[in-house]
């Protein structure tokens, strides 16, 4: 629910009227700038959880196939950062080893003696060092060395090797497209970050939604009368421009790299949340629109409107992209 920080009478023609033309003009300025997405080494500020930066950014060097930001959206996409995930299969902690792998691989990240797979302290060095080691095994296959290694995690790397790079399984196409996405989305850009070009449209649909009353899990479909949350309505934003966000906001938060907030442009998707130091406390993201403000399904309540993006709980943004 999105906490109330300050009440905007975004109702008014005249007020619209405003946006509508600084969001034109925003955006137009901002399509000419040029650059695009570039992989640093280093973590995009609040990606991580603070308790886990330095462990990531550490283990995340330890060969060359890997990085820091590889490293973040593995432990993501296994876990959601959670150090007590088990899956149906008996896959454990933060990095999800299944015993009989923890038994051959797991190692003692942080020398006191054990080798805990539910310490993150111990499990997330592990994590670095199995996928160091399964690329040395894929070492001589065609073709990019880090697909071939995180192929080996999904498929095994007797796959890999059999087929001279990665197999044709539809799981193991998918794990690898995946990490390699989130992974933008994890590292720190050392160039800003470029527009989408389906931002426009996205601001657009989203206008066309002012005053529409919130509804909590709405998704804008006729059972929901047309209504949104916060996290539905930014999808419904991008997917009507052919972009698929995840349905909720702590999810969306991986969905591209992270401009900084003197960087934001309209269109990006800005984020709040509980604690400015762990992205999984987010509870609220709307559509930046410019002139620091943006469009939002508040709460319970009230209707989608303009609001100010510079509150106590501003935690970042993310510039949604395709693929």
């Amino acid at each position: 629910m999105r906490k109330a920080w300050w009440g905007l009478a975004a109702g008014t023609g005249v007020f619209a009227g405003f946006m509508a033309l600084l969001v034109v003009g925003t955006f137009t300025a901002a399509a000419g700038l040029r650059g695009g997405v570039h992989q640093a080494a280093g973590l995009a500020k609040g990606a991580v959880p603070a308790a886990y930066r330095q462990l990531v950014d550490t283990w995340g060097r330890l060969c060359p196939e890997i990085s820091p930001a590889l490293l973040a959206a593995q432990l993501y996409q296994e876990s959601g950062w959670r150090e007590n995930a088990q899956s149906s299969a008996q896959a454990q902690g933060i990095a999800q080893f299944i015993p009989g792998t923890w038994a051959t691989h797991g190692i003692d990240g942080d020398g006191d003696g054990d080798r805990d797979v539910w310490d993150p302290q111990d499990a997330i060095p592990s994590a670095a060092t199995y996928d160091c080691k399964l690329a040395d095994y894929v070492a001589d296959v065609p073709g990019d060395r880090t697909d071939n290694m995180l192929a080996a995690y999904n498929a095994g790397a007797y796959r890999v090797i059999q087929y001279g790079g990665i197999p044709p399984y539809r799981e193991t196409q998918n794990y690898v497209a995946t990490i390699r996405k989130l992974e933008q989305s994890f590292a720190a850009p050392q160039n800003r970050v470029d527009p989408s070009r389906q931002a426009a449209g996205a601001i657009h649909y989203a206008q066309q939604k002012l005053g529409t009353p919130y509804l909590w899990g709405g998704d804008g479909t006729p059972e929901d009368g047309g209504r949104f949350d916060c996290s539905g309505l930014t999808k419904a934003a991008y997917a009507s421009v052919g972009i698929e966000l995840p349905r909720v906001a702590n999810d969306q938060w991986t969905a591209g790299p992270h401009p900084d907030r003197d960087e934001l442009l309209p269109g990006d998707l800005v984020f709040f949340a509980y604690d400015l130091s762990d992205p999984r406390s987010i509870h609220h993201v709307g559509i930046y629109v410019g002139g620091g403000y943006m469009i939002d399904a508040p709460y319970t309540g009230a209707k989608i409107r303009f609001d100010p993006v510079d509150t106590p709980d501003y935690f970042g943004a993310t510039r949604p992209t395709a693929g």
